[in-house]
């Protein structure tokens, strides 16, 4: 009795410090929406407002990159953490004129004295030294990086941060920067978050396989092999009423002109034009329809609702590594004009599933 009592006031602190590490704090600006602060879920202000510039999270885990003006109207950049910890001055790793947002509790940082990247855990300490040329955000604990390359066409001074690497190692990492897979090529359509190790290599054809350092196999999901899949064998099978319902998002979001985009309960929406969705997604099966499939992310300024927030990140980015929208692009091309169909399938928990179609031959209702 006396065991399950302790184990009961062991399980009782865990789940309440889990619950406390939870606490999201919220960021909002000052009254002349200048200057950002924070607030904790029960609108109590733990961070007076201060920030601009670089401050882009608008969400507070455990770690931020933020900026401050100072008296003689120069800039300070640095990391901070939930208990106020100042780390990283001036160290902020900018891609696309804006700072890195935390992922799983990490953020990347950017040495101005060497050029090379590393990353701050939550509590600001390096947990990856700042030896990399490039290294992506931490996925499921994993991290492709990119040592002893040569950066070529950089447009730093243009201020977009675009540039392209020539030579060097890639591998992939983990959290406490040992190597578990060497000669890693980045390859953006992997799940990570589906990773399987064996003893042999995986024989799922959806899956990659990679020889690690100690002797197993890893194995992730590729997103393009499982969408194309899926589009064969769960959709294309059966584009009855009932299956393109059921494989549908809650709302359908649509063009029509001149209206823009249009959000529409996917009943509603399916309903009023299931005959033209089914027509064009037939077209996929005939072997001379010209098509092909990107990936994406949700678009944030589209998918605006409280329910589209588990796919963005604290910094409202889309979280296209764990959530990627696959867009099937169909050309027509005639005499006079050439058109293009769009369908968007995001992958959710439950699936993939249609969030947007855009049809330029045919009307949307």
């Amino acid at each position: 009795m006396k065991r399950i009592f302790l184990l009961y006031i062991f399980l009782f602190i865990s789940c309440t410090l889990s619950a406390q590490n939870k606490n999201t704090w919220v960021s909002f600006w000052n009254k002349d929406t200048t200057l950002v602060g924070f607030k904790d879920k029960n609108g109590a202000v733990k961070i007076e407002p201060k920030f601009m510039g670089m401050t882009i999270a608008n969400k507070f885990d455990d770690i931020i990159a933020v900026s401050e003006e100072e008296e003689n109207q120069s800039w300070k950049n640095y990391y901070l953490t939930k208990s106020g910890k100042i780390v990283g001055r001036d160290s902020l790793y900018i891609f696309d004129n804006g700072p890195d947002c935390e992922n799983e509790g990490f953020i990347r940082f950017n040495d101005p004295k060497t050029d090379k990247m590393g990353m701050f855990n939550n509590e600001g300490e390096i947990a990856i030294p700042a030896e990399y040329n490039n290294l992506t955000k931490v996925r499921n604990g994993m991290i492709i990086v990119l040592k002893g390359a040569e950066k070529i066409n950089d447009t730093h001074g243009g201020g977009c941060n675009h540039f392209s690497w020539s030579g060097g190692k890639e591998h992939l990492i983990d959290t406490n920067n040992k190597i578990l897979i060497e000669n890693f090529e980045y390859n953006d359509e992997l799940n990570f978050y589906s990773l399987q190790k064996t003893k042999e290599p995986n024989s799922d054809p959806i899956r990659e396989n990679f020889l690690g350092v100690d002797g197993q196999y890893y194995s992730f999901i590729n997103y393009d092999k499982e969408f194309k899949l899926w589009l064969k064998n769960n959709l294309l099978t059966d584009l009855s009423k009932e299956n393109l319902l059921k494989h549908s998002y809650e709302e359908v979001f649509y063009w029509k002109e001149p209206n823009g985009w249009i959000n529409e309960q996917k009943t509603k929406f399916i309903n009023k034009n299931y005959k033209l969705i089914k027509d064009k997604l037939l077209e996929l099966s005939n072997p001379t329809c010209d098509y092909f499939v990107t990936t994406d992310g949700l678009n944030q300024f589209i998918y605006e609702a409280d329910k589209y927030n588990q796919y963005f990140n604290n910094c409202n980015e889309s979280k296209d590594w764990k959530y990627p929208m696959k867009n099937i692009i169909i050309n027509h091309r005639d005499k006079k004009d050439s058109t293009q169909d769009h369908f968007e399938f995001l992958r959710t928990q439950n699936g993939y599933q249609l969030i947007s179609v855009s049809i330029r031959k045919g009307k949307l209702k």
